[in-house]
Formats: C-alpha cells, structure tokens, sequence
C-alpha cells in the first residue's frame, strides 16, 4: 500500500483538557479548631491552538493521527493549593489552511505566518470552598467540579499560497516549466497524470521572488469527477495570476491551442471566483519544429482576446526569461495593493444556546427545557451526590430568574425541567418557592413558617405598642391585662378579697 507524501485534506479530532475539581477543606492547625475554608480552585484545562508554521507543508501528520487531546487540569487542594493548569496543545499547520466543520461551515481562514485559531477552548476548573465562602455562608461544605473541555470534529482543507498558478491539459509541460525557472524538481515523464500532488517552485525575477504552484491533471470535465485537477483546484484560488500552460506540440488527434485554452477556462468557470484574476498564455514546446510553427499560427488570435502571450520552451529555456518576469510585475503590482495582515490570534468559541449570554424555556413533550449559557454551565459544576451543592445551584438559578419564568409561562409544581443538550440534559422536578405569586425571601432550605415568632415574642411586642397608648397610672400588668381583656380601661381598682380581685377564690383559707 502506497504510503502519500502530500494530503491536503484531513479530517481531525479535538478535545480540550478538562478543568480540574475544587475541593473542600476546612484550616486544621492545633488550637485553632475553627480554621476556617481553605480549599483551592482547580486549574482550567489546556485549550487546542491551531498554528501556522511556515516549515509545514503538509497535513500528513494529522491523516496519520487524527485525534488530538490537550492535557487536563489539576485538581485544588487544602491550604489553599490551587491546581495546575493544563497545557495547550498547539498543532502547527501549512500557511492557507481553511478550517470547517463537517457540515462545511467555515470556522477560519488561516492565512500568514503566526496566525492562531483557539479550536478548542479548555474547561474551567471549578471553585473551592474558601471562594465560595461568603457572610452568609462562612463554611462550605462543598466545592464545584471543572467544566469538560471542548470536544468537536474538524475538517482542515489545505489551499497552497502560491503566487502564480499554473494550468492546462496534462503533459502540458507544467511540471517541467516549474523545473526550468525555479530549484523545484517534480517527478516528470512522458505519460499523462504523472504529477499526483501540486508542485512548489520559488522563482527570482529581478527583485521579486514569488512562488509557482500547478494544478496536476485538469482535463474537460474535471468539475464531473474527471481526471484529477478539480480536486486541486483550491490550490490556485490564492493566486494572484493564472498562467495558461499549452501545448503546441500535442499529437492527439482534434487538439489545438486554442480549445486547449477554452476547455480549461470553461472548466475554471465552472469552478469559480477566478474569473477577476490576470491571465497569461504560455506556448510551451517551441523546441519542437511543429510546435513552433503552430505557436506561430495561434499567437494573433490569442493576443486579440487581450491576452499576454509567451512562446517558451521548458527544454530549451527560451522565452522563460520574459515570462518570469511577467509573472514577476503580476505579482508585484498585486503585492502593492494588498493591506499588510499582521498576525492574528482569533479565539473560537461555540455560541450559547440561545444567542445570549441569559437563557431560554421552552414546553417541549419531554418537559420545560431550560437552555442558556450560564445554566448549562452552572450544571456541569455542580456535585449532586452533595445536597449543599444542589442548593447552591438553585439558589444560582433562581437569581437567575429561571424559577420566575417558570412560574409565568405555567409550570407547576412537579413538572420536568431538563437543562442542557437534549443528549445529555439533567432533569430536574419542578419545585418551586414561589407560591400564589409571593416570592420566597429567604435562602432556600429555609422554612418560612420558622419565622413566625413564639406567642411570647408575640405579646411582648404587643405590649409594647400598647404602652405608648396607657392612661395615667397604669402599669405594664395593667396594659397586660387589659391586653387579655380589652373590655377594662385605666388602672385596675378592686377590694382586696371581693368578687373582682383575681387572685382571690372560694377556696382561699381566710374565708
């Protein structure tokens, strides 16, 4: 099985670190029994960063192996140990390479040396218990867990940046042009579709020095599957001139120059966004006595439709100096009018649920499914073995207002909340603290009917708004009986021992 030198296309991957547990920790230090939280945060995981390198050339490490994983965070710790961070994985790839999805959604453009695409964000690493702390919660009992790492399939196409694109028929004598004006040494022999792989040459004219790529094996066709360059069209697409390689020297029966150029214009239309880019004919093969004298036949006609036409031969090097440097003002001029790109560092990140950073909810047939960034997140944290984690995330979630929403589009107690992906959502049964539309004001876990006050307390702050009200001479035992019989006025006058003394009875021993 044939081992490929040259992919352009790959299919990768990716999964980014996840980010580390906090953890929950309470200080231990002898005569200090109430040290207090001290559990650390977990470090965020390491993210995947596509790099252009100018040294690659290639995406054969990533057909080779296609999957990918940054390194996850660390664990938090006691003392206050935060994790480690996890480290990023950078890939490096060929300058020109267009990164999609499987659905062909274009995701970034990867285009000088430098430039970084963040593919796959790193998970958070979840909070300890002395973050959480705060004046109302002084000691937690609990500690949030690291978010997973991005996971997602990619797609990298690579596209050469070349500055002159080289076309035409095969045994054209592309390959071999490539080879008279530049180092480059393709594989060339005198059978069709030798060249399997675009070719590079780096070719100096005077004070320009640009680069040369050709389209191996573009034939009529080639946009139904023929042949080879349609595959390898994306190549050129970058280029700032498309040079016409004929030639005039082919022994197939019906060929000319001219059809030659037609079928492979019509083939690059059919291709398209070429169309604005320079055009130059070479008639390659004048070595050859027939060759020249059909060059000779075509060359007004070509030079009639505004065309640049060269009569070169990659055999002998005649008329190449004159091409090379045509190519050479093509793309000079094209340099000129170009804006310098610097370096960019473009992060990628996947969009909310929703568009926003809030939240959605909707009645579906499963239940009331709640999507929104922050929710979805607050739910990958949350340690539901531990019942303190659990309130804390519905505290998170009613100042959220997700509970508010709920309840004012018709949710009822005991319906099914789901939040997250349909594939992975966590289900929830609808309980609420809110109640004939008051809202709970406490923190959740608490009763409201605990706070209602002991019938003590609630005389005690009666009497004491009865007392502002007292007549003259009446005491707090005046106000508190009066307060038991609201029938009785002013000071309390009675005989001692009479039918309205109320410590007296029938069973006293004086009577």
């Amino acid at each position: 099985m044939a081992v490929p030198t040259f992919v352009d296309r790959v299919t990768l991957h990716v999964s980014a670190g996840r980010g580390g547990n906090g953890v929950a920790s309470v200080h231990r230090e002898k005569f200090k029994p109430l040290g207090g939280p001290d559990g650390g945060n977990g470090g965020p995981g390491g993210s995947v960063i596509l790099r252009v390198d100018p040294d690659v050339t290639t995406l054969l490490d990533y057909h080779h192996s296609p999957k990918r994983r940054a390194e996850h965070g660390g664990h938090g710790a006691g003392a206050h140990r935060n994790g480690a961070h996890g480290s990023d994985l950078v890939l490096p790839v060929p300058d020109g390479t267009l990164v999609t999805d499987p659905k062909g959604n274009v995701l970034a453009d990867l285009v000088g040396p430098g430039t970084e695409l963040v593919v796959a964000q790193g998970g958070r690493g979840g909070l300890g218990n002395a973050a959480l702390a705060s004046s109302k919660r002084k000691a937690p009992g609990f500690a949030l867990l690291g978010e997973p790492g991005d996971e997602l399939e990619i797609v990298l196409e690579l596209k050469v940046v070349a500055d002159v694109g080289l076309v035409g028929f095969p045994s054209a004598g592309k390959s071999s042009l490539i080879a008279a004006i530049s180092r480059a040494r393709p594989k060339i022999a005198d059978y069709p579709f030798t060249t399997l792989v675009p070719n590079l040459g780096v070719v100096t004219a005077g004070d320009t020095t640009f680069t040369v790529a050709d389209v191996p094996g573009l034939i009529e066709g080639a946009s139904e599957g023929r042949g080879l360059g349609h595959d390898f069209l994306r190549h050129i697409e970058r280029c700032a001139a498309i040079v016409h390689v004929i030639d005039t020297a082919s022994i197939e029966p019906g060929r000319n120059p001219v059809d030659d150029l037609d079928v492979i214009e019509r083939e690059l239309s059919r291709y398209g966004g070429l169309e604005d880019r320079p055009r130059l004919v070479a008639l390659n093969k004048i070595d050859v006595p027939d060759g020249r004298d059909i060059a000779s036949f075509v060359v007004d006609e070509l030079r009639g439709r505004g065309l640049r036409v060269f009569e070169v031969s990659a055999a002998s090097g005649e008329g190449l100096r004159e091409l090379t440097f045509a190519m050479a003002g093509i793309v000079d001029a094209a340099r000129r009018a170009k804006p310098t790109v610097e370096a960019t560092r473009i992060v990628l990140r996947p969009p909310s649920a929703d568009g926003s950073d809030e939240f959605t909810v909707k009645l579906t047939g499963d239940g009331w499914r709640v999507r929104g960034e922050k929710p979805e997140r607050w739910v990958r944290q949350t340690d539901f073995s531990n019942d303190e984690a659990v309130g804390f995330l519905a505290d998170r979630l009613n100042r959220l207002g997700v509970e508010t929403r709920l309840v004012e589009l018709g949710a009822e107690e005991g319906d099914a909340v789901l939040i997250g992906h349909p594939d992975n959502a966590v289900v929830f049964d609808f309980k609420p603290g809110i109640d004939a539309g008051a809202e709970m004001l406490g923190r959740r876990g608490e009763d409201q009917r605990f706070d209602d006050s002991r019938p003590a307390a609630r005389r005690r702050r009666a009497i004491d708004e009865l007392m502002d009200e007292r007549a003259e001479g009446e005491t707090r035992a005046d106000v508190a009986r009066r307060l038991d019989k609201p029938e009785r006025q002013g000071p309390t006058s009675y005989e001692i021992g009479s039918a309205d003394d109320p410590d007296w009875s029938e069973d006293d021993p004086g009577e």
